[in-house]
C-alpha cells in the first residue's frame, strides 16, 4: 500500500515538472519572437505593437495607438498576435446581398437597421459614429467629442 502511494506521488511530481518545463519552453519561444513591429497582447488585455525591447531590465515598450506608448514587464506580454489573412476566395469584409438591382450594403447599420429590441433608452435616433471612423482622431478631438457627449441635455 505504501509503495502504491509513493508511486502515485512520484507520478504527480513527474507530471508537474514536465508541465513546468513545457511552459518555460513555450514562453522562451514566444519571447524569442519579440522584436520591434510585432503585434502582441498583454496579460491584462491591451493590444499593441512592440516599439523597443530592453533585455537588461526585462521591459517592453508598446505602442497602443499612434502617439500612445506603455512600458510593461516582458512577462506581461502573453501572446503574439498573428495577422489574420482571409482564405482564398473570401473577401476581407462580408457584403450583404440586397437583391437584384440594388447596391450591396457592406454594413447593416448603413441600411438604417433598427435595434433588435426597438428600445432607444432616450437616446437620439441618429446612428452613433462607428469606432472604425475614429481611428485617425487626435487626442484633442477625442476629448472634445467626449466632452460634447457628456454635455448633451434633454
Amino acid at each position: 500500500m505504501t509503495i502504491l502511494l509513493l508511486a502515485v506521488f512520484a507520478f504527480f511530481i513527474f507530471t508537474m515538472f514536465r508541465r513546468n518545463k513545457k511552459t518555460q519552453q513555450q514562453q522562451a519561444e514566444m519571447q524569442s519572437k519579440f522584436h520591434p513591429g510585432v503585434e502582441v497582447m498583454t496579460s491584462f488585455g491591451l493590444y499593441g505593437r512592440i516599439v523597443a525591447v530592453n533585455d537588461a531590465e526585462n521591459k517592453v515598450v508598446l505602442e497602443l495607438s499612434p502617439g500612445n506608448e506603455a512600458t510593461v514587464h516582458r512577462q506581461a506580454v502573453t501572446k503574439v498576435v498573428e495577422p489574420t489573412v482571409p482564405a482564398a476566395g473570401e473577401s476581407a469584409a462580408p457584403i450583404a446581398d440586397a437583391g437584384e438591382g440594388t447596391a450591396p450594403i457592406a454594413d447593416p447599420r448603413e441600411a438604417g437597421a433598427a435595434p433588435s429590441s426597438g428600445i432607444t433608452l432616450g437616446k437620439n435616433e441618429e446612428a452613433a459614429p462607428r469606432p472604425e471612423d475614429r481611428l485617425d482622431e487626435t487626442p484633442e478631438e477625442t476629448l472634445r467629442r467626449l466632452n460634447d457627449e457628456g454635455n448633451t441635455s434633454k
